[in-house]
């Protein structure tokens, strides 16, 4: 391993215990990279590449073999089903897609997403496979994003509403192809809601980002707090509010381990710039849902958001980092291969247990 590596995570074990002795026990247990991939800083590596497009929002399957990413291709928005073993494409599950952030597994083998096919809003579901029929959940009204079915049937999803002096945001917000700061929308409130059958709203907090536990009690989500964003902890019924982290930053786009010790997110508390977020270090990091074990997962000057975690502790994250010319070639692709892929880095304490 790394000497310098292992120096720094010494130095930043004496100094504060609790926090070093989990960055430690990833650094030890991370694999190295592959000789045929120029290594990173922090060993993650780039997992997807095709020619012309973007692919962002990464979701694993719960059985770890395939993963939904959404995908930009010449000013179109699809949903792709992936091996996570090397990112090759298997197949597009739908090119009508209403938010590149609302793509969920659902159920055995299907996806959820939210479209506008059909006249108007809703919340649709698939075949990984891509066969089949497309049958609508349910019929949705107004500015919805970040949709997800819960077990019961209902959905958690985040409300856009246009603050004053504002007009309804526009399809094009979702289909822009940087739609990596998807925690806030610029003349708009955001407030997580839980929609039942019946379509009767309940409004649970402000905020947005929501992500549902494996065992379906508990919501994390992001919410502002001044310039910083802060992640917090509520029941499934917006009850027993906690807040789970507290800095001068922007802490965003939280997702469970698949057991729920831990919550891994993306954040800018490495090197923050609060009045320019966009100019920000946006690294992944992960604490446990008792507040304790903060741990950096990534270091890089690129953006890094969007974690998804697979049952043996591997975090899939978008990231528009650098590609080298290794890289490509690799992937064997050629030409310019800017924006967004799909990388992953191995974080061993976040294995399912």
């Amino acid at each position: 391993m790394n000497r310098v590596l292992v120096f720094a995570a010494l130095v930043l074990l004496a100094v504060q215990p609790a926090r070093g002795e989990g960055l430690l026990d990833w650094l030890d247990s991370v694999r190295p990279p592959s000789a045929h991939q120029q290594p990173t800083r922090d060993h993650a590596e780039l997992l997807t590449l095709e020619p012309g497009q973007q692919e962002m929002y990464p979701q694993v399957s719960p059985d770890g073999r395939y993963m939904l990413v959404a995908v930009h291709d010449h000013r179109r928005l699809l949903v792709s089903r992936r091996l996570t073993e090397n990112g090759d494409p298997l197949n597009v599950v739908s090119d009508d897609v209403h938010a590149p952030d609302s793509i969920a597994w659902y159920g055995k083998g299907q996806v959820s997403f939210l479209s506008e096919r059909a006249g108007g809003l809703g919340i649709w579901v698939k075949a990984a496979d891509g066969q089949g029929v497309v049958k609508r959940l349910m019929r949705l009204f107004g500015h919805l994003t970040q949709a997800r079915v819960l077990p019961d049937g209902s959905l958690l999803a985040v409300r856009l509403d246009p603050l004053p002096g504002h007009n309804a945001p526009k399809r094009t917000l979702h289909m822009r192809r940087d739609a990596f700061e998807n925690w806030q929308v610029n003349g708009f409130k955001t407030r997580i809601v839980r929609i039942n059958a019946d379509g009767l709203e309940q409004v649970l907090a402000e905020g947005s980002n929501p992500a549902v536990s494996p065992d379906g009690k508990w919501i994390v989500f992001s919410m502002a707090a001044g310039r910083s964003r802060h992640l917090f902890l509520m029941r499934i019924d917006g009850s027993e509010l906690v807040q789970l982290t507290d800095a001068r930053s922007i802490d965003v786009q939280p997702a469970w381990s698949p057991d729920g010790r831990w919550i891994v997110f993306a954040s800018n508390r490495g090197a923050p710039d609060m009045r320019h977020p966009q100019k920000s270090n946006w690294d992944i990091w992960a604490i446990g849902r008792d507040g304790r074990g903060l741990t950096r997962l990534t270091e890089d000057p690129a953006r890094d958001g969007a974690p998804s975690v697979g049952p043996d502790g591997r975090v899939y994250f978008h990231s528009d980092r650098k590609i080298s010319a290794d890289e490509r070639a690799l992937h064997q692709v050629s030409g310019p291969v800017g924006g967004f892929h799909v990388w992953v880095v191995r974080a061993p304490k976040l294995a399912a247990r």
